[in-house]
């Protein structure tokens, strides 16, 4: 494997731990942190595959353009569309006032720790995973959307 995959996979994994710590922190849990931390996560596993291929990706935060660069190398990954689209808005829009992340918001983005810290799984099962954890993010802001509507909020 290339030093500069190694490289991203690392730094994904860091992305990871630090998503962990703000999700599972007793006294002042920060939701956004967790969630951007989580996209940042996918966002480096992406850029890592996209390093070994040797596809230029240069600097960017879009899931979806990260996974339409990958699909000539991994084309089994186009059904991930969908669920990057659910993890996306985590990579920038949470960063700024009038957008906060829910605790829920954060429980489904912890999914992505089957992403991180494996050496077993591969970039297809990394990917997979990713998946997984975006439809739980799609489901949960889904539920949360339904049930604010219901109540005459939303």
């Amino acid at each position: 494997m290339k030093p500069t995959t190694l490289e991203w996979i690392s730094k994904a994994e860091e992305d990871w731990h630090v998503a962990q710590m703000s999700y599972r922190a007793r006294k002042h849990p920060s939701y956004d942190a967790a969630v951007f931390h989580a996209q940042q996560c996918a966002e480096k596993y992406l850029k890592a595959r996209l390093e070994e291929a040797g596809v230029v990706f240069g600097r960017t935060h879009d899931l979806l353009l990260l996974h339409s660069l990958a699909l000539p190398v991994e084309p089994t990954w186009s059904s991930l569309q969908c669920f990057l689209i659910s993890l996306n808005p985590f990579g920038v829009a949470y960063r700024y006032p009038g957008i906060s992340a829910t605790k829920a918001d954060a429980k489904a983005a912890a999914l992505l720790r089957k992403c991180a810290r494996s050496e077993r799984l591969g970039f297809r099962d990394n990917a997979a995973f990713v998946g997984l954890a975006s439809t739980a993010l799609a489901e949960s802001l889904f539920v949360q959307r339904r049930s604010l509507a219901d109540h005459g909020i939303a």
